[in-house]
């Protein structure tokens, strides 16, 4: 008797699990962080997820010791991350041609996997002219679905003085000279580390 109540059981979950599947049946959402977590990755970012802030300083001290970008030069505009990362030995200045680009963000796009940028974090200067490595530090409550809801974020903090030079940037690993295509022509291609801290 038990082997045919498992049959049974067996059956009727393949047929719930069909159910499910169907076109008629809403599909089940990801959570927005696991969404961006799988589209990030897919995209080729490297992802560190810290629950302290102690957590985020052993990252970023991993992400040093993995480049060595000891006592190297760091393009920073921002004075709080200066602060955070000040005990690393590292050249805070505002010089592009430096290592490595050390910043925050406006949101973290999960539908795409993108990170969005404005003159707030880059000022004036264009994807390109960046440094090829990021370092981007943010927070679990900068997670939007879209980029038309980060959008709409930006438009609400700044109250009317909406920031110029936005931008999102979701391509993460370096091509080689022979795999650059005239379809990627413009993009800029940078290797990103995001630092995220928990703040939910």
């Amino acid at each position: 008797m038990g082997l045919f109540k498992r049959l049974l059981k067996s059956k009727s979950s393949q047929s719930s699990k069909d159910d499910r599947s169907s076109k008629y049946v809403p599909e089940e959402t990801l959570p927005l962080d696991e969404k961006f977590t799988y589209n990030f990755r897919k995209n080729g970012g490297k992802f560190l997820y810290c629950i302290t802030p102690q957590e985020i300083l052993e990252a970023f001290d991993n992400i040093l010791l993995e480049n060595d970008w000891y006592e190297q030069e760091v393009f920073c505009l921002e004075q709080e991350l200066t602060s955070r990362f000040e005990g690393f030995n590292l050249a805070f200045n505002k010089n592009i041609s430096s290592k490595f680009f050390l910043t925050k963000c406006e949101s973290l796009v999960a539908n795409d996997g993108a990170i969005l940028f404005s003159s707030n974090q880059m000022k004036e200067k264009k994807m390109h002219e960046l440094p090829e490595n990021i370092v981007v530090f943010a927070t679990t409550s900068q997670f939007v679905d879209n980029i038309s809801e980060g959008m709409r974020i930006i438009k609400n903090k700044c109250a009317g003085n909406i920031p110029s030079n936005i931008t999102t940037i979701k391509d993460f690993e370096i091509e080689s000279e022979k795999e650059k295509d005239f379809m990627n022509y413009g993009r800029s291609t940078k290797n990103l580390y995001l630092l995220l801290l928990e703040d939910l």
